[in-house]
């Protein structure tokens, strides 16, 4: 049974950091390329970061890029995401997912996913 587990979310100030995590269990993790998404209230999912299988490739949206951080460790089954400076146009619930195959923002090319973790951050 394939199971992601997202951890790490939580209330925060405007400007301060999280570091999520997402577990993983019953892929072979090191084959497998994870995203980041998130969807707010009222919105649809959307993109966030993604990193490839390989470690190669990495892509992030442009709302986040240069705050939000991307990284895996295979050893451990996990990626993480890394978000400083928060802005509260960032709260919202974040899923990782996973997939075989390129790193791709496209949500509807991903085969599992988690049940995610609530980021709130105020003003």
């Amino acid at each position: 049974q394939v199971q992601l587990v997202e951890s790490g979310g939580g209330l925060v100030q405007a400007g301060g950091f999280l570091r999520l995590s997402c577990s993983t269990s019953g892929i072979t993790f090191s084959v497998y390329t994870m995203g980041w998404f998130r969807q707010a209230p009222g919105k649809e999912r959307e993109f966030v970061s993604v990193i490839s299988w390989s470690n190669d490739r990495i892509r992030y949206a442009d709302s986040v890029k240069g705050r939000f951080t991307i990284s895996r460790d295979n050893s451990k089954n996990s990626v993480y995401l890394q978000m400083n400076s928060l802005e509260p146009e960032d709260t919202a619930v974040y899923y990782c997912a996973a997939r075989r195959g390129t790193a791709t923002p496209a949500l509807n090319l991903y085969d599992y996913w988690g049940q995610g973790t609530q980021v709130t951050v105020s003003s």
